[in-house]
């Protein structure tokens, strides 16, 4: 009988080491943690302690991500309540603002949005080219990445050297009338793989507020 053979015939038997318990005893096996020889019944019970250690880990790792998107949820809640208060425009945007910086951390946002009454000489107003447009009207959903050789990366004119990586909002379900961009420093603050659902929830938010107040 080899190994394969054995280890077949023990799963398939279980009920062998009831059988035969003086063996648990006499069978010793190497230590995982060291060169000595234990007997199979303490191989065991390393393993399911080690096997408790690893579920422990990982149930601490899920309840710190319930901790994570309860705080964010909370933030995403404030932000609503702020933009459904807001009287006009201005205090739309001014919420915006501050809630995306002081509340999100997000030191660097511009919003740009075309196809809306907004009066000329409100910076969201700024001319945005129709390859610009385009890019945001195919989106489909909130991007991010890093803030090199993206075209957006302009929209922070003075820190646009300092931005490392870039989140991109389009603003609009049935059509795109804006886009919501925020910029970071760091470099991995908004990457690639990030789960976008809360950026795409504060998107359909923003854009309710606009469209209410345009």
């Amino acid at each position: 009988m080899n190994a394969d053979e054995l280890a077949r015939f023990l799963r398939d038997n279980p009920q062998f080491f009831d059988q035969h318990p003086d063996l648990l005893e006499k069978i010793h096996v190497p230590h995982p943690y060291g060169g000595r020889a234990i007997p199979l019944a303490e191989r065991q019970t390393v393993a399911l302690r080690e096997k408790a250690k690893q579920l422990e880990g990982k149930l601490s790792e899920l309840m710190k991500f319930g901790e994570d998107n309860d705080a964010i949820s909370e933030k995403v809640h404030r932000l609503s309540v702020a933009l459904a208060g807001a009287r006009d425009f201005p205090a739309l945007t001014s919420s915006l603002y501050f809630h995306l910086k002081e509340d999100f951390a997000v030191p660097h946002v511009v919003l740009r949005v075309w196809g809306k009454s907004v009066p000329a000489d409100f910076s969201e107003a700024q001319e945005v080219d129709a390859k610009q447009r385009e890019q945001a009207s195919l989106m489909g959903a909130p991007q991010c990445g890093p803030a090199q050789g993206n075209a957006f990366t302009t929209w922070f004119r003075d820190t646009a050297e300092h931005i490392r990586s870039i989140a991109l909002v389009p603003l609009g379900q049935t059509s795109v009338f804006g886009l919501l961009a925020l910029g970071s420093e760091d470099a991995q603050r908004f990457y690639p793989d990030m789960g976008t659902l809360y950026l795409r929830r504060i998107g359909e938010l923003c854009a309710a507020g606009i469209t209410a107040r345009l």
